[in-house]
């Protein structure tokens, strides 16, 4: 049974009590906390700083944020839009947000992880861990070598002991620090998420 599974039927466990949880139901959509604040090169050409912060969760798709983007920039004729200012790290991190570039692709990026079953900072970590690289390969990555949210390397390595990963027998006694620093050379952790390296 997977270890969430068991803690949230109230299966007898030992240190796995001591593990955050993290409830799938409740996952935040990215887009929430994602903002830019959208103004124009010509505007700022001319000594201007007029632009709006535009919630990227008030609009379904693409489509609607550009139509929002023409919209307020409606006195010319065609606004080359400039991004002055930002709050949405993952996106950047990814290369989907820049000063004078928004991919069209951030809302199927944001409804895949939304669907995936993992936190945005899961992805985050990932990143972290493994560097810039083209989401399809980043969720690939994370969906076949994230193990999960643990508060130490030690913790970490008695789960991969306690779900059999090693197959030792359970009446052998471990120095999990000792143990945890050899493995450790196999996985990347980042904010307290483990994928496999």
């Amino acid at each position: 049974m997977p270890r969430s599974i068991g803690v949230l039927l109230g299966e007898s466990i030992n240190f796995k009590s001591r593990l955050k949880l993290i409830n799938m139901t409740n996952l935040q959509n990215c887009l929430d906390t994602s903002s830019i604040y959208v103004s124009t090169y010509a505007k700022y050409n001319n000594g201007s700083l007029f632009g709006k912060w535009l919630n990227l969760s008030d609009y379904s798709d693409y489509d609607s944020l550009l139509t929002a983007m023409y919209d307020l920039h409606s006195d010319e004729s065609d606004p080359e839009f400039m991004f002055q200012d930002y709050e949405c790290p993952f996106l950047e991190k990814m290369g989907l947000l820049s000063e004078c570039h928004i991919s069209k692709d951030i809302y199927e990026i944001i409804e895949q992880i939304n669907d995936s079953g993992h936190d945005l900072e899961v992805y985050e970590a990932c990143l972290d861990c493994l560097g810039k690289m083209e989401f399809q390969s980043l969720y690939e990555y994370v969906n076949n070598f994230y193990y999960g949210e643990f508060n130490s390397d030690e913790d970490f390595v008695q789960y991969l002991y306690e779900d059999d990963t090693f197959n030792i027998p359970n009446w052998v006694v471990i120095d999990w620090e000792a143990t945890a620093r050899s493995i450790m050379h196999d996985y990347f952790e980042s904010n307290g998420h483990y994928f496999r390296s």
